[in-house]
């Protein structure tokens, strides 16, 4: 049996970003990470399964809901945009230290926008750029209903669009969005710890041992068990994460289970589309659909290479992980969750009924989504690829069950010892401010004497930057500068 004071399972961006700022605290601490996969990065935080894009609230309109005639809550869209400023902290201070190399082979300027069509969507993105244009944490946002200027911000999507097409339409644009790579950042924050790493290990089980717990780990290529104990242990293990916490018997998610949504997208790296699109384009998802489903039309680069991605397209496999096994869902009921699960499948008509219909849906049902952004799409040019999974956490609301919003959401063990993260959007680009709240949650004795380190590695933390615009500009000039992204606030 190894002993150690910190084990990490599962080798994505959240391990990862832990890893960093429990360096930072504690520097004598010894650190293991597990990862069933023969890579780091390879799961959820590939850019090519569900990360992929700096969400800051710049452009999505599900972080900025309508409440009522004339209404809308913008806190959302403030709350993400401040948790992606502390990731650009981390990794801005990381790259000025010189451990992260270059920040071109992670993170770009490309620009965000909103693309609204029809006559409540433009009302909604008026309402939307009217609430957020004076604030700090904004500023910069330009909106037109000129089709001219439509067509020179996104010629893919508007120079040559028919005159016919008389439905209003409008768009935002913040020059100062990002797209992140994800996977090659979370190997560049891996290649910077001094930690152990071991692929190709699967956690098979954990169980609480007096302080300590006990993960009972399978090497899978030499075809063995063994077992390792922590007085600490993060469950980072995405879809993955569930069945550990049920394994270990956690009282705080009995109840609890997971529904896994799979998604697909149409890639293309013709050049000709390349040269016409640099931005990311979020718009409305259709009525009833829920938040995950809204359409985007992405500038995507990956391993140095440009790509134009759209979508999601939903589909369904009962994995929780992409590569996992089609028992996972099966599996994963228990007589305690199996009734909060029927509950959910009673209440949940519009998500089954937009899952369904994703389902049934035809190449050609695709090419039409696609030919509302891209008008002279040929189905030809792009390909069909699937994302990872995402496992939304089910529990009971308001007495019944039901799928608990599509963010995520920190667990940890009143036992001590224990945090996992369960869920998804916006996961990556929040992964600081998740790993903050994780740090403050299961070591509550060593927090305020840790503040000073992490405040010296993150000058906001603990500080609203939307309350402190002096410092909100020295951060931003500062990261801007030390990530390469100086163009992207010309």
């Amino acid at each position: 049996m190894s002993g150690y004071d910190v084990v990490l399972v599962g080798g994505g961006i959240m391990s990862a970003t832990l890893g960093v700022l429990l360096r930072r605290v504690r520097p004598d601490w010894s650190i293991l990470v597990l990862d069933r996969l023969d890579g780091l990065g390879l799961e959820s935080s590939s850019p090519w399964n569900n990360a992929g894009t700096g969400h800051a609230g710049l452009c999505e309109f599900n972080y900025t809901p309508l409440t009522g005639a004339g209404s809308i809550d913008v806190s959302g869209a403030v709350a993400v945009n401040e948790q992606f400023q502390l990731s650009r902290q981390l990794w801005a201070r990381l790259v000025e230290e010189g451990t992260l190399g270059d920040p071109a082979g992670f993170i770009r300027p490309v620009p965000h926008y909103s693309f609204a069509h029809g006559a409540a969507g433009v009302a909604h993105l008026r309402l939307r750029y009217a609430a957020l244009r004076d604030h700090p944490l904004f500023e910069g946002m330009e909106l037109t209903t000129d089709r001219d200027v439509m067509a020179r911000w996104l010629p893919l999507m508007f120079a040559g669009r028919s005159s016919s097409e008389r439905a209003p339409m409008a768009v935002c644009r913040t020059r100062g969005g990002t797209d992140v790579d994800y996977g090659a950042l979370t190997r560049r924050l891996f290649g910077a710890l001094d930690v152990e790493v071991r692929t190709g290990h699967e956690v098979r089980a954990l169980r609480r041992d007096g302080r300590s717990w006990l993960l009972r780990v399978r090497d899978l290529h030499g075809a063995r068990e063994h077992v390792v104990r922590a007085p600490f242990v993060f469950l980072g293990a995405g879809g993955g994460t569930l069945p550990l916490l049920q394994s270990a018997n956690v009282p705080e998610i009995r109840g609890y289970g997971g529904f896994p949504i799979s998604g697909r997208f149409l890639r293309t790296d013709d050049p000709e589309l390349l040269a016409r699109h640099h931005a990311k384009v979020y718009s409305h998802a259709e009525p009833g659909a829920p938040p995950l489903s809204v359409p985007h039309l992405d500038t995507r680069v990956v391993d140095g290479r440009t790509y134009l991605m759209f979508g999601p397209f939903a589909a369904f496999s009962p994995r929780f992980l992409k590569r996992g096994r089609l028992s996972d869902l099966p599996r994963s009921v228990t007589p305690r969750n199996a009734g909060t699960l029927l509950g959910a499948a009673r209440h949940q008509h519009d998500l089954l009924r937009y899952l369904v219909g994703q389902l049934a849906q035809t190449p050609r049902g695709r090419l039409r989504a696609l030919r509302r952004f891209v008008p002279d799409a040929r189905a030809r040019d792009w390909e069909l690829v699937t994302a990872g999974q995402r496992v939304q956490v089910v529990k009971r609301v308001n007495g019944r069950g039901s799928i608990a919003g599509f963010g995520t959401e920190v667990v940890t063990s009143a036992h001590g010892g224990l945090a996992a993260l369960l869920g998804a959007s916006p996961g990556a680009s929040a992964a600081v401010a998740i790993m903050l709240d994780v740090l403050e949650r299961a070591f509550p004795g060593h927090v305020r004497d840790w503040r000073p380190a992490l405040r010296d590695l993150l000058p906001s933390y603990g500080l609203p930057l939307s309350n402190h615009p002096d410092l909100l500009r020295d951060i931003t000039s500062r990261t801007a500068e030390a990530l390469g992204l100086e163009a992207a606030h010309d």
